[in-house]
This record gives structure tokens, sequence and C-alpha cells, in this order.
């Protein structure tokens, strides 16, 4: 993955957020959100089911065994791994993503196209894999870089560019384009760290459809510039962020937020057997690595398969996967032989 690129920083933009609370004559719990933007324009937040109901153990056991695909090692499903909260999006259905940035055409698909045209590619995606695998509903996102590493330090000495709310309120208008989307905000850290990262997306993931996604490539730790070396996370890191998202669950009565980490070489995640779970947050491990098919497959067998923590992603690039021979694109099909089949899917 080439290091992003962007000038300058970008200026904040001011946003308000208000919910309401109510019942539905069967008693069951609705939750009803809008969002201001920093342009003044209303938004619905109802992206996801507004009835929440108590999950089914019996339906989740048996999805994730047939997640496993027949895994005999003992690795997968993983053991003693805790029940979701109401609410959860996995493992009951497949969420498939554009990933990018809306100022830069080379980070990705969300940012390379216009909008609906955006929304007609992905939607081509989401079509494959409803005929590869009927029986797992899509669940349809856009995970956007909220914080972008970069190759100047900046006013703060840190190498980022964080997007401002104006920024980020315009990819939640792009994702209200299209009923039921929910949203992802990654953090390239650089030289920063997650605690003082995660604070300036704060009010943005007390939203119902809004996840988190971490990037340890772009962990400088050592305090090297980013680009320069692959960086990484610790099970403390990846821990600390875990426990925040569950106390946003808690305290806003939310549902389950995914939580998705990138990886692609042994080094970027360390100590992953102390990698705790929680009820309110679901972790997903997503190889990102680009190349030809043997090669991608290898990195998801080497570095995912195992080191199990819950469940597991993978990335598709348009671009650079084509560059090595046989130069075509993984197909649904492919992805769902893998032990175990990935249950996030981005395209970059």
């Amino acid at each position: 993955m080439k290091l992003p690129q962007l000038a300058g920083m970008l200026l904040v933009g001011i946003a308000s957020i208000g919910a309401s609370t109510s019942c539905t004559s069967d008693g069951k719990s609705t939750v009803g959100q809008t969002k201001v933007l920093a342009n003044g324009d209303t938004v619905s937040t109802d992206s996801v089911a507004s009835t929440i109901l108590p999950i089914d153990t019996a339906k989740y056991d048996a999805a994730i065994k047939k997640n496993a695909n027949g895994d005999t090692t003992g690795k997968w499903p993983v053991k003693n791994q805790p029940y979701p909260l109401a609410g959860a999006i996995l493992p009951f259905k497949r969420i498939v993503v554009y990933y990018g940035n809306l100022h830069s055409k080379k980070m990705g698909a969300l940012g390379e196209y216009a909008p609906k045209e955006m929304w007609r590619k992905l939607n081509v995606e989401v079509k494959k894999w409803e005929k590869a695998d009927p029986a797992i509903p899509v669940q349809v996102g856009l995970h956007y870089i909220a914080s972008v590493a970069s190759g100047t330090p900046g006013k703060d000495g840190k190498y980022i560019n964080r997007m401002g709310n104006k920024q980020i309120d315009s990819v939640l208008k792009i994702a209200a384009m299209q009923k039921n989307t929910i949203v992802f905000l990654d953090l390239q850290v650089a030289l920063s760290n997650l605690k003082d990262e995660i604070p300036h997306i704060a009010k943005y993931l007390e939203l119902p459809y809004v996840h988190l996604g971490i990037d340890p490539e772009f962990s400088m730790k050592d305090g090297s510039k980013p680009g320069k070396k692959i960086g990484k996370y610790d099970a403390a890191d990846i821990n600390y962020a875990s426990q925040y998202l569950a106390d946003v669950v808690k305290k806003h009565n939310l549902p389950p937020k995914v939580f998705v980490v990138h990886r692609f070489t042994q080094g970027m995640v360390t100590n992953y057997k102390n990698i705790k779970l929680h009820p309110e947050v679901q972790i997903v491990m997503h190889m990102d690595g680009w190349g030809e098919p043997e090669l991608k497959k290898g990195t998801y067998r080497n570095h995912i398969y195992p080191e199990p923590v819950q469940f597991t992603g993978f990335k598709i690039f348009y671009k650079n996967d084509l560059k090595r021979a046989p130069k075509r694109l993984m197909t649904p099909e492919e992805l769902l032989k893998l032990k175990p089949a990935p249950i996030y899917i981005q395209y970059q």
C-alpha cells in the first residue's frame, strides 16, 4: 500500500447530533436519530434497522461453525467468545464496503468516483456476493480514512492529516443515499496514538451505524516517518480501542460496534492471544495485502488464519491486484473457500 499524500491540514467543521428513543406498540425499543451536517443539511441516521432484537444464540453458533469451513485444527471458530449484544451484524450478515478518502482518487474507490457512480459500482459487487452466498445477507458500507498518515510532519509534528467534521459529514451524507448503509472511520495514527486520535471522531462513534477501523501499517511507535517501514499495534492498543467502543455502546445503549484491524504481515499485530473480546464489540482481523491470488491467499493463510481473534476480513485492490500475472481479481466464490470464510470484504 503506497503512502497517501494529502496537501495541507483541513479545517474542522461543526456538527451536532440529536437522538430520541421510543417504543413500538409491541414493546420493542426503537432508536431514531438525526444529524445536522456542517453545511446545515439534516440527514436521518436511521441507517440500520431501528428495531433491535435479542440474538439467536443457536443461530450464532451455527453461523460461526459454518464460517469455519470445516476447519479441523480447533482454531476456528474461536472458542469461548462472548455472545454479542442485541443488534449484532456479524456473523448474520457479510459486510461489503468501498474504502478510500474523498480527497484522493488514488486511495480507493470511495473518493475515486462521484457518489452516484461509486454506488453503482459497489452495488455490482454486492450482487456478486448475494449470488455467491445467498444464505448470508449483505450489509453494505463505506470505509472512510478519517485520519491519513502524511509524508510531512504538520503543525503538531505527528505526520498526520485529520479529516475535519465537514469531510466526515460528507461521507455520512453519501452513505444516506442508500438505505441501511453503515460507515467505518479508519485511523492512521502515524506518530500519534489511538488514545489521542479516537477523541477526534468520538461523537461519530456514538451513532449506531458508525464503526471503527485502525491500520497498524501507519502506527509508527519507533518514531519513523510513515511509509519508510511497516508499523504495528500490540494487543494492548487493540484492547484500548475495543474497551473504548464497548464503553460507548454501554453508555449510549447501542448495538455492537464492528472493529476492523488491518493486517498483512506477522509483525503488524503482536501478542494476539492477549486481545480481549467484549459482547459490545465485534473484532475483524482484516487481510489487506495486495498481489496475485496465490500471494493473497498465502498472506491470509500465514497471518490471519493461524492467529484467531474473532472474525476475518479480506481486501480486493482494483488496481494493485492486477499488477502481476495472472492479472485478475479474486472472486467471491474463491474467497468463500478460505478457512475461515471472510465475513468482511473491502474493495479499494
